[in-house]
């Protein structure tokens, strides 16, 4: 099965927190882990931000006063999705320490995560949508070679 098409622009912030995480986040992997995500072609971007931006971001856009482990700015679904995925680098290194989780795994889950809500996906509307959104998000990252990422001391 073909993989959709994907123009992917990577970001890092020039905050040490963003810049550090380059290694785990070729992009390679990034393309990777986000086209397998997807059902149609996409334009996305990826951005990698410091606490202050993705603070400030959550606020503006969330009216939530913290920083967030992964925001979707999604602006087209059809026929190719457009969408900008920011992540916080601080907030999923530190989720990535508590979980049990290597860098990559959360990251891996998180741009998954990210990708299907620029799709129309949605956890937070019953908990039935939230459950299916874990169970696609699960088989897409056991496809990618990711233990499931709700299990406890996974990745």
């Amino acid at each position: 099965m073909a993989l959709p098409h994907l123009a992917l622009s990577l970001q890092f912030a020039r905050t040490p927190e963003a810049t550090a995480h380059r290694p785990v986040l070729a992009r390679h992997r990034v393309a990777r882990w986000v086209r397998h995500a997807l059902a149609a072609d996409a334009e996305i971007t990826v951005r990698i931000v410091g606490a202050d931006e993705g603070w400030q971001l959550n606020r503006d856009f969330r009216q939530r006063d913290y920083a967030t482990n992964v925001l979707t700015f999604d602006y087209q679904q059809a026929p190719v999705v457009l969408a900008d995925l920011v992540l916080c680098a601080p907030v999923v290194e530190r989720e990535a320490r508590e979980q049990g989780k290597t860098l990559q795994a959360h990251y891996a889950h998180l741009l998954v995560h990210g990708t299907l809500h620029a799709q129309g996906w949605d956890h937070e509307t019953s908990e039935q949508d939230a459950e299916a959104m874990e169970a696609h998000e699960t088989a897409i990252l056991a496809r990618l070679g990711f233990a499931d990422p709700y299990a406890a001391g996974q990745g």
